[in-house]
């Protein structure tokens, strides 16, 4: 019996080498004169902001902003995840301290990142962790025991609520969510994969960046089958790579990805010979432990074809190359540290930019919230997230779901039916705030002291069994899609929920000393943009229960496409580098709920107010306030190849350009004067207005 196959650790681990998220203090400007509000001393006021409002918020800390060399970029977010990163490895520490109980959920935390740590460990056993499984890969001799292996590799390791995670270094991904047209159950979904590269364009596109790129990554595939002791490396990546190539024309675009009615393809177990043939379906499935599950959806039916097809036409030694690097490559981490610091090299400089990795405590910390993210969570909750916290937040919400509910009802577009719908929408919202009702119990999960490499592979396989055992069960519409300790938030569609963990409602975006005007323009405009997203081109695809439904008429959707379209060519417009534009198809989903987030978060902020005038902050009035906050929402430095990779692969457009949503918003115009002639000027009639 073969080993289990997993070839692609989870994101953070895999990404630890250009996520921003574990890296040291930031050399800066001076800190800013007010503690609770915006912050002045980082603005440069010699700008008009109707000429550059981005430069105008953040132009003094932009010129004094260093980017650490171990960082793809720096920004508001990074900070934060750098001290939420801080927070976590103050608790793993003190729980190593407290000599818990064996089986615990503290005593696995503590040893995963000591295990992980143990570097000296890692090093005297060499790439021995990896022989019985190379050596199950060398085993196969037929394209059945390749299926099986194929199959065996299968992961829930690509996320549709998570933009970064479209893809994955296994054969096939998997997510399990709600069914598009049950969304009582959980269901599986089947996304292309077999990329070690980001995406399709790294092997397609001509330019000579990638070339240059393609021609490093030769380099690293021959450099990771070399440290496993392989022969005639330089033949054997060729035919990977050959190979690879040959997967990437079988993708979609991201932006094609996104397309929700494309991805609506219900195959049952015996669709896939017919639609999919060269590749041992049974075996596949059997391998991956769903021989029993009736019918998946399809997400990408022309890569899973194709895909399937290279299966029957690629010769059985390519594959098995192939499977050996991707094995070698994605436990890099957890190997010696010529292997890891070759996957940095590629993965950290090539696509980033990046010319030193992060501190090995904090890599671990990622590990630690990757594998036992929820264990981590509840400390981290108790400790950084109070009551009184959490309660000043569902006030905010609460007003923002009160804004939506006044500004649908104001739409004149809308017909009542269509309005009637996203109002129940908005009715049956769940918004999580701060951490989940009901936790993951990791009893089941073995994580062994000093076996690094060991608990990777068992958490990997645990977390795929756990996503597994899913399947056909009812769908809770509160469970949570990102742990506590996350700097981020999410929208989730078929759930028609939303999450804002404890680690984004911090300082700047959320300070409950701060002015109501900061914390509607920080934490109110990202509250309101994923509220708004439950209305944006994807969102709107689904009804209050999570279903896949058209719940528009077909005007009101002829008026929806129009605004939008007006918005991807504004950002169409924006040049990021030389020659090299924002994509405004690829991100307008994102923008949509800039705007609708922005506009709403502005109500309900001048509602907050209760008639009353907004105090004054050294001169700036209220409204100003709660503009200059959403632009430092956005505040970051990247270098250039972060910034291409980001315009190729990211559904987010690069920050300063995300600032320059205010063009669209009438207050704003008044509140700065900003006037015909300025740069950011757009006359009345082409200000996009959709929510």
């Amino acid at each position: 019996m073969h080993p289990t196959f997993f070839f692609a650790r989870k994101r953070l681990l895999a990404m630890a080498c250009f996520v921003a998220a574990c890296l040291p203090a930031l050399a800066g400007p001076p800190a800013a004169t007010t503690q609770h509000g915006i912050a002045v001393a980082d603005m440069n006021t010699a700008i008009k902001p109707g000429d550059d409002f981005y430069a105008y918020v953040n132009g003094t800390w932009v010129d004094h902003a260093q980017i650490p060399a171990d960082r793809a970029s720096v920004g508001v977010f990074y900070l934060l995840r750098d001290k939420s990163d801080k927070q976590t490895a103050d608790l793993i520490e003190q729980i190593a301290k407290s000599n818990a109980a064996p089986g615990s959920e503290q005593r696995k935390i503590a040893d995963l990142f000591n295990a992980y740590m143990d570097e000296k460990s890692i090093e005297a056993r060499g790439m021995s962790p990896l022989t019985p499984y190379l050596n199950a890969i060398a085993a196969i001799n037929t394209k059945r025991d390749l299926a099986t292996a194929l199959g065996q590799s299968l992961r829930a390791d690509v996320d549709m609520l998570n933009t970064a995670v479209f893809s994955t270094p296994n054969f096939l991904g998997l997510w399990v969510a709600p069914g598009f047209h049950d969304s009582a159950h959980y269901t599986p979904y089947l996304l292309q994969g077999g990329l070690v590269m980001p995406s399709r364009a790294y092997y397609l596109d001509g330019s000579a960046h990638m070339q240059d790129v393609r021609a490093k990554y030769a380099k690293y595939v021959t450099a990771m089958l070399a440290f496993a002791g392989f022969n005639d490396v330089d033949a054997r990546a060729a035919r990977v790579i050959a190979l690879e190539h040959s997967i990437a024309e079988t993708h979609i675009s991201l932006a094609e990805i996104e397309n929700i009615a494309k991805a609506d393809n219900l195959w049952t177990q015996a669709d896939f010979a017919a639609k999919a043939p060269g590749l041992d379906w049974d075996a596949f499935f059997a391998g991956a432990g769903l021989a029993h599950q009736k019918s998946f959806m399809v997400w990408t039916p022309t890569a899973v074809t194709g895909e399937a097809a290279l299966v029957a036409s690629v010769p059985l030694s390519t594959w098995k190359d192939w499977l050996a690097f991707h094995l070698i490559s994605s436990y890099a981490g957890v190997l010696p540290h010529a292997v890891e610091q070759e996957r940095f090299n590629f993965m950290g400089q090539t696509f980033a930019g990046v010319s030193q990795q992060a501190p090995r405590w904090q890599r671990a910390v990622g590990v630690v919230n990757a594998d036992l993210g929820d264990a981590v969570g509840k400390l981290y909750a108790k400790t950084y997230f109070s009551p009184e916290a959490k309660a000043q937040v569902q006030a905010l919400v609460a007003g923002l779901i009160a804004a939506y509910h006044k500004r649908i009802d104001a739409l004149s577009w809308l017909a009542p039916s269509t309005r009637a719908e996203a109002q129940a929408k908005l009715d049956k919202l769940y918004v999580g705030i701060g951490y989940p009702e009901t936790w993951t119990d990791y009893s089941t999960l073995d994580i062994k002291p000093g076996d690094a490499f060991g608990n990777a592979w068992r958490a990997s396989l645990w977390h795929y069994q756990l996503a597994v055992a899913q399947l056909g069960k009812p769908v809770d519409q509160r469970k949570w899609a990102m742990t506590p300790q996350t700097v981020n938030a999410v929208e989730i569609p078929l759930q028609n929920a939303l999450n804002f963990p404890a680690a984004i409602l911090q300082p700047p975006f959320f300070d409950p000393k701060a002015p109501a005007a900061v914390n509607y323009g920080a934490i109110g405009t990202i509250i309101g943009h994923e509220i708004s997203h439950t209305f944006d081109a994807e969102g709107s695809a689904f009804d209050a229960s999570g279903a896949l439904r058209n719940w528009w008429t077909k005007t009101d959707h002829a008026h929806f496409e129009e605004q939008a379209k007006k918005l991807e060519d504004q950002f169409d417009a924006y040049e990021v580098l030389p020659g090299l534009h924002v994509n405004g198809k690829q991100t307008i989903d994102e923008n949509i709920a800039d705007l609708g987030g922005i506009a709403a978060a502005y109500d309900a902020y001048r509602a907050s107010l209760g008639g009353k005038p907004a105090p004054m902050q050294d001169g700036f009035t209220g409204d100003q306030q709660f503009y200059i906050a959403f632009g430092r929402n956005w505040r970051s430095k990247a270098r250039p190849a972060a910034l291409r990779s980001q315009v190729l692969q990211d559904p987010h457009a690069p920050a300063a350009f995300r600032a320059a949503t205010v063009r669209n918003c009438d207050p704003w115009y008044k509140a700065f004067g900003v006037k015909p002639g300025q740069t950011m000027y757009l006359p009345p009639a082409e200000r996009v207005r959709i929510w």
